[in-house]
């Protein structure tokens, strides 16, 4: 008599059926991810034609597809220097909303692989913007159906919009490195629970700064908070300097969307050069690296954000006459606004600098500030070593030029200093 171990052959069955899952979608990521792009539309349709088609196979499929979407994050967190905004904004640029959801669904994911002490602060800053610091689903065999219910896509659809998602990430270039991938205890820092109460205080007058209808409030919450800021950066100076703090200046990225985005960057470049940074440009991949010291890097990050809103805002209020809903209008206006807020951001810093050496017990701050001016620039050098100056940008419309240092005018950043003449 012939005994039969069907447990076995039950594991045996699933490990052929497994395999040939894998295979399959090995092969349908394989040739979306290299077809030529006049084909590729027809490529990732007949492919997500087939995968929708394995009804019996759907479970190992969805597994086996967020396993792979996975592992190709590991390699552009750790090969090619990705971090979770950069992927969600490379998704916006590229493809469409329902793609950024898939993309913040499959980052949520591969989260779950790193302890909280693994990860530095930006990385989970990113995760907890991104509303990706957990997967939104209990069983990852149902991972794909959750996310076309929520989507409200069809099986196929949604493959094709997986299929995409992952072509365009395969092709991602490598990065300049900003900061430690996930897991990388060699260069680790704890995490930080919340944010120095400092730093929160110039976040919440930022908000009230973007949010008020008189210019007055405005002028008066974005003062104080960059008189906070410029003190907060001298004080972090003072402190490592005592200290023997031999940190070393790091980096962040700061998105740059369109349109208009060179007069954005330009506008970057000036908050970064008056806090002590130097922002770098990447127009294909639409961000600016900014190098500097952590508490500078955050100031830069908050402001930038904050003074965008204003120019924009101060571009498409009523006040600006009908002239300006130009494109030239509007580049010149960014430009200019962007040129003033330069000097004014100078003149506040070199004021925050006066006022903290004519402080009794404070220890000559010039020493200090020239160490980090030159710590920055070498690490800038470090990571851009053919760093090119960018042409500069043509402005030709004289009414956009005059209205935008008006609306820079405005928006005053020094408690102390007089508003400018236009």
């Amino acid at each position: 008599m012939i005994f039969v171990d069907r447990a076995r052959l039950e594991t045996l069955e699933r490990m052929s059926t497994d395999s040939g899952t894998r295979e399959l979608v090995a092969q349908a990521l394989q040739e979306t991810r290299y077809a030529p792009p006049r084909q590729a539309e027809r490529t990732v349709e007949d492919w997500a034609s087939r995968l929708a088609a394995q009804s019996a196979e759907q479970a190992r499929i969805d597994r086996e597809l967020l396993r792979r979407a996975e592992e190709l994050l590991g390699v552009l967190w750790t090969r090619g220097h990705w971090r979770p905004a950069d992927l969600a904004r490379l998704t916006r640029r590229q493809l469409r909303p329902a793609h950024v959801s898939l993309a913040v669904d499959l980052i949520a994911a591969e989260a779950r692989r790193y302890s909280p002490a693994a990860l530095d602060r930006r990385w989970t800053e990113q995760l907890q913007e991104l509303d990706a610091a957990r997967p939104g689903w209990a069983d990852d065999t149902d991972w794909l159906d959750h996310a076309s219910a929520r989507l409200r896509l069809d099986r196929f659809s949604a493959l094709i919009h997986l299929l995409e998602l992952l072509r365009l990430w395969g092709t991602a270039p490598a990065l300049t490195p900003v900061g430690p991938p996930p897991g990388s205890a060699a260069t680790l820092t704890e995490p930080v629970a919340g944010e120095p109460k400092q730093l929160a205080r110039i976040r919440a007058l930022l908000a009230k700064a973007e949010a008020t209808t008189y210019a007055e409030e405005a002028e008066a919450f974005t003062a104080k908070a960059q008189e906070l800021m410029a003190r907060h950066s001298i004080d972090e100076a003072l402190l490592a300097a005592r200290s023997g703090d031999r940190t070393l200046p790091g980096a962040v990225r700061i998105g740059i969307d369109n349109p208009y985005e060179s007069a954005k960057a330009l506008l970057l470049d000036a908050v970064a050069s008056a806090n002590r940074t130097q922002s770098v440009w990447d127009k294909q991949n639409g961000f600016c690296t900014v190098v500097g010291f952590d508490a500078d890097l955050d100031a830069v990050e908050l402001l930038f954000t904050s003074l965008l809103v204003q120019g924009v805002t101060a571009m498409n209020s009523g006040k600006v006459q009908q002239g300006g809903r130009s494109k030239a209008f509007r580049q010149s206006f960014l430009v200019a606004y962007a040129s003033r807020i330069r000097e004014r951001l100078s003149r506040a810093t070199a004021h925050a600098q006066h006022e903290a050496t004519t402080e009794p017990g404070v220890p000559d701050l010039l020493p200090v500030l020239a160490a980090r001016k030159e710590a920055v620039e070498s690490h800038t050098s470090t990571l851009f070593p053919t760093l090119r100056k960018g042409r500069a940008i043509r402005v030709s419309d004289l009414d956009g030029w005059t209205q935008g240092q008006a609306a820079a005018d405005r928006a005053r950043l020094h408690g102390h200093e007089p508003a400018l003449e236009g």
